[in-house]
Order: structure tokens, then sequence, then C-alpha cells
């Protein structure tokens, strides 16, 4: 059934996003693993199309954040207001009270902002004003950021780089998908005319069919070898974590289960490391002289974990 969904999205989104079939799948990816995810590219590659699109696809809400120096916390979250009308306080939600956010721009704003955040990304509510409001699932943070302009810009913490399940990059079309987009959007935008293709209820239901998905011991050992080879690097000066542990699970889970199976394999941990354990790790400063690259570096690691064999 996952596979069937998975499948259905992919068909809708592809209206829209020409080629990209490995993004879209990542995409669903961390929408049945219910993480968030981190989109790092340069600006006109299609990222906020992208998100506009799944939550149209998926018939969930959705609100675009436009991350800027001067954003205040509030303006994310909500706040209290005093109607003089009423002559009481009056919650105004903010929009993160939408099912599918796109934080646009996300290291613009102030590590104060950024931290707004926090709370919603990792336990599905928001506290305001002693207040905790629980956040409507399914729910999913997508954030951009420019990795190449720099200036007016803050870098994430690691405590808010660690909540994101997985950072992809969408990447430059190929010569024969940029004709594709100049033709499909010769005459209009086909976005507004996408309709959904599934429902949130039906989403939250998928989610708890891939924690379902088996793990067999050694697969889930192979998981905790390449995580625990990470902290153990002579080139990491900052390991995964062990919630990078578990989304590495997750996310393997989430993969097996859009190519329509109901097991791991390790191939599909191998598929979703990089994703999943690249923008969580700190390389040595040596390395960086030496213009080692994560992804290199990622790459190293899993190969040099021995991969569990069947008896």
């Amino acid at each position: 059934m996952i596979s069937a969904v998975a499948s259905r999205l992919r068909e809708n989104i592809q209206k829209v996003i020409v080629g990209k079939d490995y993004v879209i799948n990542s995409t669903l990816v961390a929408v049945l693993a219910e993480g968030h995810l981190l989109l790092e590219d340069v600006p006109g590659i299609g990222k906020t199309t992208l998100a506009h699109a799944l939550a149209i696809s998926l018939g969930c809400t959705f609100r675009r954040i436009q991350f800027t120096p001067d954003l205040l916390p509030s303006d994310v979250t909500g706040l209290n207001w005093f109607n003089q009308k009423k002559q009481e306080f009056e919650f105004r939600p903010g929009p993160i009270m939408s099912q599918v956010v796109l934080a646009d721009e996300i290291n613009r704003a102030t590590p104060r902002t950024q931290s707004a955040l926090l709370e919603a990304m990792q336990e599905r509510q928001v506290t305001i004003d002693g207040v905790t409001r629980a956040l409507k699932r399914p729910f999913m943070v997508m954030a951009t950021q420019n990795p190449v302009e720099l200036e007016g810009t803050f870098p994430l913490p690691e405590a808010q780089i660690d909540r994101f399940l997985m950072r992809i990059a969408i990447g430059y079309p190929e010569e024969d998908e940029e004709n594709a987009i100049l033709e499909r959007f010769r005459l209009n935008d086909p976005l507004p005319e996408l309709e959904a293709v599934t429902t949130p209820e039906e989403v939250i239901q998928l989610q708890a069919e891939r924690r379902e998905v088996r793990v067999v011991d050694p697969v889930r050992e192979y998981i905790v070898r390449v995580a625990r080879a990470t902290r153990q690097h002579s080139e990491v000066e900052l390991g995964a974590s062990p919630r990078a542990t578990l989304s590495l699970y997750q996310a393997a889970q989430a993969w097996a289960a859009i190519h329509d199976r109901d097991f791991v394999l390790p191939d599909d941990v191998k598929q979703m490391a990089p994703h999943v354990l690249t923008h969580r790790l700190m390389i040595s400063p040596q390395a960086q002289l030496r213009g080692r690259k994560m992804e290199e570096l990622i790459t190293d690691i899993v190969e040099g974990v021995p991969v569990p064999v069947e008896n």
C-alpha cells in the first residue's frame, strides 16, 4: 500500500517538478519517517515549488515563512493579542501551525528566531506564554538555505541541524529536462491546477505502516556500526548522535517501503546514509585543509563497515 500511494504522489508531483525522481523519493522518505527536510541549493532550482506541490498532493495545509534578520519568534509561532472589543486576550496562530511549513532561507534569521522551531520540530507542539498547543499531524518542516551566499546569514546550530532527518540538494536539471520545463510552463503554471491524491489521515496510517517494516538484527547492528564509525574516525570532529542513528533506521525503513518491500536491506542503509549523516557531522580542521569533502568521507566510512551477509 505504501509503494502504491508513493507512486501516486510521485506522479502527481512530477506534473510540476520535471524529472528528479531521486529527490522526490527522498522527500517521500522524510514524510513517511515523520522527519524534516533541509534543502540546500542555489536559488531558482525549485525548492519552494517542491514543498508546495508536496503539500497539495498530501492534502495538507501549507505555509511559507520567509526568514529574515528582523523576523521575531512570535512571527513564527504566533502570539496573544489584546482584543479591545472583547476586552480579552486572543491567540493569533503563526505559520508554524500548518502541516507542511516551508522555512525559506532559514539561515538568514537570528539564532533566537531559529530556536523558535526547535520545540515544534521535536515535540510537534509550541508553547506560548506558558500554554502548550499541539500541532496538527502530519507535521513537516522543509527548510531551505543557500550554500553559496554567506553575507547576512547565521549558521544553523548543531542542535537544530540534528533535528533535520535528511539534507538533500535538488541540483541543476539535465538539458532535456530544462527543455521540458520551458515547454511545460510555456502557457501557464501547472501548480495551481494540482490536486490532492491522498489525505492527511491516510498519510498518518502510512507512517504507522512504515514502523512495521522489518529490520532484522544483523541490519540493525549494521546501522549502529555505521553510526559509531563516524564517532571513531580520525577525520571527524563531531560524530553522529543517537538521534542520527534512529533517523538512519527510520529512513532506511521508509526507503524500503516506497520500493515495495516490508524488510530493510543493507543497501537501503547505504542509500540513505549520505543524506542522513552528512549535515550532522563536523569534519576536522586538518581534513578541511586537505580539501576533504564530507560526502567522500561518509562514503569511505560506510564502505569501511562490514556488510552483514545472509547465512
